[in-house]
């Protein structure tokens, strides 16, 4: 490893650290994030170690820059879907669509509702992916939690339970759409056997997460209803939501049938919603018009959080220049020879360093390194596959900045790094372990 090399890992970790410790250094992490991005890309284009022998420095700089723009285009993939599915639930529920999901979660137990939570979150993350699951949940959950402190509870097991959700489905979570889409797993036998352990992984955090929450949930005079709404018929208002949740529905049927990324189909799905209403529009009286005009898309679009997706990009670039320069495969392959191939130990660590960094060049680097064999653990759905879908999807949920729902709940509820490592991370890793365990009964006890 080169001398500059190894300075980008240092900046990487430094920037880390200050991610870490934004509650002590009052530094939005969204700042830290864009610097660190920038630090590690103008050091990678000085290291000659990163290109080859005699290249001029003109073609240097063509060649950093085609690098750059290349996962560029990959993060504004991910950039894009967060901003497209962030306004669509958000005009879903400034039109009332998801009063009535309020009205099924109501209860006066705050452990009732955690369970209720921790089912709806878990399913509908297989369904969705955890990154749109995570951010309807949280904004479903700000209608019925007005005390902090349990919203932080429950925000936390969102993420939790959107990653475990969307690690058993091969449309869940962005690795597992990966491994599917490469012929590493099929929808059937990821489904079959990664059900247990993931439901395993998130009941047991719900169980020690409900201990922390006692009595009944305090009444919260604003439930959020859309004053907009008000002025619609109640066949427009569910226009509105089959569109919106409807629509993020059909989104991973429209990747496989036009075989485009997602974020494609995500932006459909808002042109679609964003022309109904505006028709709807249309037909009401001028004042009534004038009266709804911030809660139009236009408006909406206007008041995304976007150091929430500036944060993202920081993140995303800065972990592809690590991928760049072959730190993520070395790790890898450094795991698989310490541990003689043992991929239980391999896969499991593989998960716990998808918590520090992003997950997808993590799964991207193995299934490059491990090639698919025709038969034993490495054949489709064998156990190296399967357990790296788990591993990378669920290991997320250890740190907050680990997975994508983790970081747009980190956004939107403004948790803190240190206070989700203090008070969750340990709990969510005893989930991870024992879901592993799991997996192992079925395959080694129970002969699945």
């Amino acid at each position: 490893m080169s001398t500059l090399t190894l300075t980008i890992v240092v900046v990487f970790v430094i920037g880390y650290l200050f991610i870490a410790l934004e509650s002590f250094t009052k530094v939005n992490k969204a700042a830290v994030a864009l610097l660190m991005f920038v630090a590690c890309w103008t050091i990678y284009m000085f290291d000659p170690g990163n290109f080859p022998i005699g290249i001029s420095p003109d073609d240097i700089a063509s060649t950093a820059s085609s690098a750059i723009e290349g996962h560029l285009g990959s993060t504004a993939t991910t950039l894009f879907f967060l901003m497209g599915a962030m306004t669509i639930v958000e005009t879903v529920d400034q039109y009332g669509g998801f009063n009535f999901v309020r009205d099924m979660m109501k209860t006066k137990s705050k452990r009732a509702l955690l369970w209720r939570i921790t089912i709806l979150t878990f399913f509908l993350s297989a369904i969705l992916d955890n990154m749109t699951t995570a951010i309807v949940m949280v904004m479903i959950l700000r209608k019925l939690i007005s005390d902090r402190n349990d919203r932080l509870i429950y925000a936390s097991l969102i993420i939790i339970a959107a990653n475990s959700g969307g690690a058993f489905s091969p449309i869940g979570d962005v690795t597992t759409i990966m491994l599917w889409n490469k012929g590493l797993i099929t929808a059937a036998g990821v489904i079959k056997e990664l059900f247990i352990p993931s439901l395993v992984s998130v009941v047991v955090p719900a169980y020690l997460l409900s201990l922390h929450l006692k009595g009944e949930v305090a009444a919260k005079a604003d439930f959020g209803t859309a004053t907009v709404a008000a002025n619609f018929s109640d066949g427009q208002r569910k226009t509105v939501f089959w569109l919106g949740v409807g629509g993020l529905i059909f989104v991973p049927i429209f990747k496989s049938i036009t075989h485009l990324p997602p974020f494609v189909g995500i932006l459909l799905v808002l042109g679609v919603l964003w022309t109904a209403t505006e028709m709807f529009y249309r037909h009401l009286p001028e004042h009534d018009e004038k009266g709804g005009t911030h809660k139009r898309i236009a408006s909406i679009i206007s008041r995304i959080d976007m150091s929430t997706i500036l944060f993202f990009l920081g993140i995303l670039m800065a972990v592809a220049c690590l991928q760049e320069i072959g730190v993520l495969a070395s790790l890898g392959k450094g795991l698989n020879t310490t541990f003689d191939g043992n991929h239980y130990l391999v896969t499991g660590l593989i998960g716990v360093l998808s918590s520090i960094v992003d997950n997808v060049p993590l799964v991207a680097g193995c299934m490059g390194m491990y090639p698919m064999a025709e038969v034993g653990d490495m054949a489709q759905d064998g156990i190296f596959w399967q357990l790296l879908a788990y591993c990378a999807g669920v290991g997320g949920s250890m740190l907050i900045i680990g997975s994508a729902a983790g970081v747009v709940v980190m956004g939107l509820e403004k948790i803190t790094f240190v206070w989700y490592m203090k008070r969750v991370s340990w709990i969510a890793f005893i989930g991870y372990v024992l879901g592993i365990l799991a997996y192992w009964v079925e395959k080694s006890v129970i002969g699945l």
